[in-house]
């Protein structure tokens, strides 16, 4: 039960790969689409590369807690936990689009020890822990140094803001007055504004598993993960990522909080 940052960072990076890949095995396949309570669309990789996970985890770590979307949480009482996300980004996995990763993060409370992304239809990684950086497919990265707005790229996965309309016009005006605005975001988005291939990247809801790998992620590469309250928080229900050097303009545009 290593408390290393440097194997917990480690760590996270391997099940990411080892449940990624899982996935990547069942990828453009035809597989049937399930709907859970809450709507959205669960598949047999879903569970498959969560379970691998699990299991990875209980091996190498059976003190710690997990908390995975698709099975829940295991031991919640545990001082550290691993957060899981075996496909963020399930609807894009399902049409058969590549923009879809793997997200494992271990945290104490809401302090995130270590961070990983990982991308298998595309063979990029990214893994961080607070302190150490951030290294993309092994080499250290960093968000872009764009300061002007009308030169930035700006990201987002769903610009209808299903669940917050009121923050629709926001976006769209932000959007208008970036050189270019793009969607299918989820974690591709994130991974785009850690590696300086753009400048920001929106997100109206967020659970945890969807969160917690992309803030030290974002952090470590020099960039600014909030809330829309301006917290600096994976567990804020929804999210903002930037480069330093627009994160005030950025949340400013949107109406968001400062930078806290």
């Amino acid at each position: 039960m290593s408390a290393d940052p440097r194997d917990l960072m480690q760590a996270a990076a391997d099940v990411a790969r080892k449940a990624g890949d899982v996935a990547l095995g069942f990828f453009r396949g035809g597989i049937a689409v399930d709907t859970k309570s809450d709507g959205t669309p669960v598949t047999v990789a879903d569970r498959t590369a969560e379970w691998t996970a699990r299991q990875w985890l209980e091996e190498r770590f059976p003190e710690d807690g997990i908390l995975g979307e698709e099975f829940g949480e295991t031991r919640p009482g545990a001082k550290r936990r691993w957060i899981l996300d075996p496909i963020d980004g399930t609807k894009t996995f399902i049409r058969g689009v590549p923009l879809w990763g793997t997200l494992v993060a271990v945290a104490e409370g809401e302090r995130i020890l270590a961070g990983a992304a990982y991308f298998p239809a595309v063979n990029e990684l990214l893994v961080a822990s607070p302190g150490l950086g951030c290294f993309w497919n092994d080499a250290p990265t960093r968000v872009s140094a764009q300061g002007t707005l009308s030169q930035a790229v700006v990201l987002i996965t769903d610009e209808r803001f299903l669940q917050a309309p009121e923050r629709g016009a926001a976006w769209r005006e932000l959007s208008r007055q970036a050189a270019i605005s793009r969607t299918w975001g989820d974690c591709y988005g994130y991974l785009l504004v850690a590696t300086g291939r753009a400048e920001a990247m929106v997100d109206e809801a967020l659970s945890p598993w969807d969160a917690a790998a992309l803030q030290p992620i974002i952090e470590e590469a020099g960039g600014v993960f909030t809330d829309w309250k301006g917290v600096r928080t994976a567990f804020g229900g929804d999210g903002i990522a930037t480069n330093a050097a627009l994160a005030a303009r950025v949340r400013e545009e949107l109406g968001a909080g400062g930078r806290s």
